[in-house]
């Protein structure tokens, strides 16, 4: 598939929430170790899964280092930063994190919409923001600020979402760049990341290597 990007992409952004645990190992363990920008998640998890659950799960199933994000660390590319449970992820403008136990919104803390709108704002056109599977709309109006910032916008395909209310939600909400099955976003995400500026890009199908096709389904209730 060819693609043509015209910005130098800093940082992906990705929400997720109802199957998203399995979304996010596909995605996760096609990037190789040398992936050149850094990975910030907002996954919601039931509250009955342990501290690190979802870090420790995808660390041992990918290439790149997988933590919890902590607060006023920098963010630094070969690196995926988790949103901690109960806590607001936010991207400060000198590209460091912030945490937060305000108010949840739209009965989630984390936030996607928190970390997708503050993200925008720090990274504007240089950030690619990706919403996944999940049961609800969180997410919809932090891709639309994505969008209208000049970042690029990328929804799974409902079709192959096992929650297909989060991407119908995103899509509905602003005219989003790239509609994808799951096994294609790994694909446009090297694309866009491993060339310079206005470059066009041809990543064949089939051609991403994955650090583990056996990784299992352990699921998430959300």
């Amino acid at each position: 598939m060819n693609y043509n990007f015209t910005s130098n992409y800093q940082a992906i952004v990705i929400g997720a929430s109802a199957g998203g645990m399995d979304a996010l190992r596909v995605i996760l363990s096609s990037m190789p170790n040398d992936f050149p920008v850094p990975v910030i998640i907002v996954q919601h998890l039931s509250p009955d899964k342990p501290d690190h659950y979802l870090a420790e799960y995808l660390n041992n199933r990918c290439n790149l280092n997988v933590k919890e994000a902590d607060e006023k660390e920098s963010i630094e590319a070969g690196n995926v930063y988790i949103a901690p449970a109960a806590y607001h992820l936010l991207v400060e403008t000198d590209r460091s994190f912030s945490l937060s136990v305000n108010d949840k919104i739209r009965f989630c803390r984390p936030s996607i919409d928190v970390l997708f709108e503050s993200a925008a704002e720090a990274y504007s056109t240089e950030l690619i923001g990706i919403i996944l599977t999940g049961a609800n709309s969180d997410g919809a109006e932090g891709l639309k600020t994505i969008k209208e910032s000049g970042g690029l916008t990328v929804v799974q395909d409902p079709e192959t979402a096992e929650s297909n209310s989060m991407p119908r939600s995103a899509i509905e909400a602003c005219d989003v760049d790239h509609i994808l099955p799951l096994n294609e976003i790994p694909g446009l995400l090297l694309a866009a990341t491993m060339n310079n500026q206005n470059r066009l890009t041809t990543v064949s199908r089939g051609s991403i290597r994955h650090a583990n096709p056996e990784g299992g389904s352990d699921e998430d209730q959300i």
